[in-house]
């Protein structure tokens, strides 16, 4: 496949007039000289708008069988470009062919989960409450409900996944699923494989006779181009994975528009481990080395990243430092992902390393080449962790702190302490777990997903995953990003209240010609 430097329209590739973007490759340190993308202004993103509210009410009332085909095109779409797309992806974001395969397979199942959620229809949420005429004092209407579609929806790529929350990730997927036409900003740090992505989808929507406002792809440089699409009328909803910087601004715009609208921002997270004492003592070393594995992972760039790690003082947990400091000793430095990611972790780590109170345990192996990241594990007490509100600020990068507590009582303070955080870990052994369950108790309401004796890292396509958590980790505690049940941020409740049979929806329809499982009257029932 061929890639342009165009945007993506609608049907049409059209070339954006304002001053060129190029490629980045992380690895060389070098823009990537061909083709220079056409970056578009306020006028490109208001046609594709105009397109995608053109498109909601035809490609929302498709059935559903027809919106699965779609989603399976794309998938099947996206595997067919073989090496290319990923030889392009690794080209600009530096990560192993490996990891961009994987990425790949995640990006194609995810679509197909999502094809599988549509068919069944749970999500319409069909729900007959039958009219009672003879009721007193008052009879009751005949009352059905679904959830419909909230109409076109914009997404932003990340940085960190150039395949899986991208241009046809998890955000396009549960959107597509829902019935919703989808914006998407491209990232600029994988423009061509971005490209390449959205003419798969873009072929979609032609070769299944769509309107052609289902899906468009825009590229812009700074933050015109992405202020004015949360801006527009016809925008709905806004998915968004990226800085809590970016994160807020977004917000700010939707809140202040005359109609305001959601935005599902994921942002921020650093993912507490605890350490309790009796999992320390029976295998300090296994959870070190699965610490820093962790930690590493991917130059650490996953939001999922274990940037924290709480224990009680022991000799076990000296154990653990000496395993960590080992392990970290003999890790290289990886390539991240744009110079201005790795400038910033930079700066991260050395603000860590300049903290009153904060020292520096382990560093991995540096490396002289450009945007190479040196794995950094430093280390700190509770009263200085619970005093210093910048030592729970991400560092998005392979850098994490060692937090010693004296106590249970300091340990349970700094769970306290926390702000919202996608997940928290819990390393336990079974006379752990009175104190396991107190801190269960806090973390529930502190964390999106809890984890007992894993690692964060590693989010999968489930329907039982939630992949969210409260503020800063996410703009809404409510809803998931990853997972099946990422739908529902698309989709709104509609009552219909005495509705002849030749006006209600199919799903609602008697007969139950869909054959849907519904709750009528209270019952669940597929009849």
């Amino acid at each position: 496949m061929q890639i342009t430097g165009d945007m993506l329209i609608g049907g049409h590739a059209v070339r954006g007039s304002n001053p060129p973007l190029l490629a980045f490759n992380p690895s060389t340190g070098e823009d990537i000289a061909t083709p220079a993308f056409g970056a578009g202004n306020a006028d490109d993103v208001a046609l594709a708008c105009e397109l995608a509210a053109a498109a909601f009410d035809p490609y929302r009332k498709l059935p559903l069988a027809t919106r699965a085909a779609f989603l399976e095109r794309i998938a099947y779409g996206i595997a067919a470009l073989g090496d290319a797309l990923t030889e392009r992806a690794q080209m600009e974001t530096g990560l192993p062919k490996a990891r961009l395969e994987g990425e790949r397979g995640r990006t194609v199942a995810q679509l197909k989960l999502f094809a599988q959620e549509v068919r069944q229809g749970l999500w319409l949420t069909a729900t007959l409450d039958s009219a009672l005429p003879d009721r007193k004092p008052l009879p009751r209407s005949d009352l059905r409900l679904q959830k419909i579609a909230v109409g076109p929806v914009a997404v932003f790529g990340a940085s960190n996944f150039p395949l899986a929350f991208s241009v046809a990730g998890g955000d396009t997927a549960a959107a597509l699923a829902a019935g919703c036409p989808v914006v998407v900003k491209a990232h600029g740090a994988h423009l061509g494989t971005s490209e390449m992505v959205g003419r798969v989808i873009q072929q979609a929507v032609k070769a299944m006779g769509l309107p052609e406002g289902v899906f468009s792809l825009i590229v812009g440089a700074g933050h015109t181009v992405g202020e004015a699409l949360v801006a527009h009328p016809a925008i709905k909803a806004v998915g968004f994975t990226g800085s809590r910087a970016g994160g807020t601004a977004l917000m700010r715009i939707a809140a202040q528009r005359p109609e305001p609208i959601p935005v599902y921002a994921e942002m921020s997270s650093i993912n507490p481990v605890f350490l309790l004492p009796q999992a320390l003592a029976a295998r300090a070393a296994a959870i070190a080395q699965g610490f820093v594995d962790s930690l590493v992972l991917g130059a650490g760039q996953f939001c999922t990243n274990p940037g924290l790690a709480i224990a009680i003082d022991s000799p076990a947990l000296a154990q653990f430092v000496d395993t960590a400091t080992a392990t970290l000793a003999g890790k290289p430095a990886q390539t991240m992902l744009t110079a201005c990611i790795h400038a910033a972790y930079e700066e991260g780590a050395q603000r860590l390393a300049q903290t009153p109170g904060v020292n520096a345990l382990a560093h991995g192996q540096a490396e002289s080449g450009p945007n190479q990241a040196c794995a950094a594990l430093f280390v700190t007490d509770a009263p200085t962790f619970l005093a210093q509100p910048a030592l729970e600020d991400e560092v998005f990068g392979p850098a994490s702190t060692l937090v010693r507590c004296k106590d249970e009582a300091q340990l349970l303070a700094v769970a306290e302490h926390f702000a919202g955080q996608l997940t928290a870990t819990i390393q336990m052994d079974n006379d752990d777990l009175p104190v396991a369950q107190r801190l269960v108790t806090i973390l529930e309401r502190k964390a999106g997903r809890l984890l007992v004796n894993g690692f964060p890292t590693g989010v999968e396509v489930t329907h039982a995953m939630v992949h969210g958590g409260p503020f800063p980790a996410t703009s809404d505690s409510r809803a998931t990003s990853v997972g099946t049940s990422a739908i529902e941020r698309f989709l709104r409740p509609v009552c219909y209240q005495d509705f002849p049979a030749g006006l209600l929806p199919e799903a609602l329809a008697d007969g139950n010609p869909l054959e849907l499982w519904r709750r009528k009257n209270g019952e669940l029932v597929r009849g």
